[in-house]
């Protein structure tokens, strides 16, 4: 509809019974102020170098650089090259970041209902300021406002972090990633740290895989040709991360079967990689070999193990072949994970250094199986709804299926996963207003009473995220202003 004016609604995500409602309210009160604990994201540390550093234009940050966005978009038959994406071997794409922008308002109505569109309305609003919702009509109007506003200091990336009150931002890297990004920013007072991601080494399939390993030989400043250099070469890259602040690595897994392989197998076949002679199923084999021994150095080193788990990657072999990984064409599949995870929480479950959270897009696992092994082992906490499913009726689903069985300290706190920048705070105040909500009518039923309501939001906010990803103890920053 053109010209259609919006209103952000104080009680969004609220039930509607007034009893529920008025007592959600409260509840949120005592939580929407706290600092915002993000311990996995994929916004760039580069961001945050530099003072000077500015947010690009809104359809490269909205559009073109979120997956949540132009996944939904191509579904509906719009090219990727339209949308700004590059082919990885060349060719023709849409470079006018305003075509981009009008393709995308010309459909927001496919974001109706979506968490994506109260995310990007929540951020348009809140953090911006505008009325207009996206359409034909006013596309180039809202493109003008926004990049003028990206380009001013208040909406510098440092600025942003202030005013949304983030007191911890981890980003997601490779393995040998260069960390004076993070430096930079710690050296200006922020907390930004990297995230160990080691996924491109341990794929042995990959026709990448190869040079992945020379890369990591040529950070640690050795030769590795043999998997106890391999090894030794992983244990030094993540000190490294570790000194540059990092409390976590995260991991893809593609395999419920977390089985070690038996010590000289895996060298023998991680030789017989080298030389390019490995299978896919060895691959396989080797990937969740390596998965455990993650796991042993996680004991060693304290770094939290986040695995994500559940979805079958890259679905769409055209658009890979074509854009390459993570394009947003991630599909769940179904996980056994009581007997996946058997041999890694066998060996490490009790293990007091070690912290396993675990992720996934199959939520038939919440409460048949995730649940019941968090509580019982003392090393396992359950990873907040993701992907698909970080959404306001995806937290209820979450909530309903866990906390019975796995209380409230076995959660893991929210994790927002943003790509664009202004749009992480927006996904915090969902998570918050939806677990307030729960715990409202909890409260409402008797199931909880009304110190355990407020003990309860407040962990949730905040002080799960902070205790799982062991932030520590530090000077709390000013509550956010905004």
């Amino acid at each position: 509809m053109a010209n259609e004016r919006w209103t952000l609604d104080p009680d969004r995500c609220f039930s509607p019974e007034p009893s529920v409602r008025s007592r959600a309210r409260e509840l949120h009160a005592e939580v929407e102020r706290l600092p915002l604990v993000s311990p996995h994201g994929h916004v760039a540390a580069r961001l945050f170098a530099d003072e000077g550093a500015r947010l690009p234009d809104p359809a490269t940050l909205f559009v073109t650089g979120d997956p949540y966005v132009f996944r939904l978009l191509h579904a509906h038959g719009l090219a990727h090259e339209e949308l700004g994406l590059a082919p990885l071997g060349g060719g023709e794409r849409e470079t006018d970041p305003r075509a981009v922008w009008r393709r995308f308002c010309e459909r927001f109505d496919l974001f109706d209902g979506t968490p994506t569109g109260l995310w990007l309305k929540t951020t348009f609003v809140h953090v911006f300021g505008l009325r207009e919702r996206p359409s034909a009509d006013s596309a180039d109007r809202l493109f003008d406002a926004l990049a003028e506003a990206l380009v001013s200091p208040e909406f510098a990336p440092r600025a942003l972090l202030s005013r949304f009150g983030v007191e911890h931002l981890a980003t997601t890297d490779p393995a040998d990633a260069g960390l004076d990004d993070h430096r930079s920013a710690q050296a200006a007072g922020l907390r930004v740290v990297p995230t160990f991601r080691p996924d491109g080494l341990m794929q042995l399939a990959d026709p990448e895989w190869r040079a992945r390993v020379e890369r990591l030989a040529a950070v640690v400043g050795f030769e590795v040709g043999s998997l106890e250099a391999f090894l030794e070469a992983v244990r030094a890259r993540r000190l490294a991360f570790a000194e540059a602040g990092a409390t976590a690595s995260d991991h893809a897994v593609t395999s419920a079967d977390l089985s070690p392989m038996d010590s000289d197998d895996a060298a023998e076949l991680f030789a017989r990689a080298l030389a390019g002679q490995a299978s896919p199923a060895e691959a396989e084999r080797f990937h969740a070999h390596m998965l455990f021994e993650m796991a042993r150095m996680a004991t060693e080193d304290g770094l939290v193990m986040q695995l994500h788990v559940g979805s079958l990657r890259n679905h769409d072999l055209r658009l890979l072949d074509r854009f390459g990984p993570d394009m947003g064409a991630d599909v769940p599949v179904a996980m056994d994970l009581t007997r996946g995870l058997q041999p890694l929480l066998n060996a490490f479950g009790d293990e007091t250094r070690f912290r396993l959270v675990v992720y996934t897009l199959d939520e038939t696992t919440y409460a048949r199986e995730l649940a019941p092994l968090a509580g019982h082992y003392p090393a396992l906490r359950l990873g907040s709804p993701w992907w698909f499913h970080d959404s306001v009726k995806g937290i209820e689903r979450y909530l309903d299926a866990v906390v019975e069985t796995a209380g409230f300290r076995k959660l893991a706190g929210f994790v927002d996963d943003a790509r664009a920048l202004p749009t992480l705070w927006a996904r915090h105040d969902v998570w918050r207003r939806t677990t307030c909500d729960w715990l409202a009518r909890l409260e409402r039923r008797g199931l909880i009473d009304e110190g355990a309501a407020v003990r309860s939001a407040r962990w949730l906010a905040y002080g799960a995220a902070r205790d799982t990803f062991r932030v520590g103890d530090r000077d709390e920053p000013a509550a956010p202003t905004s």
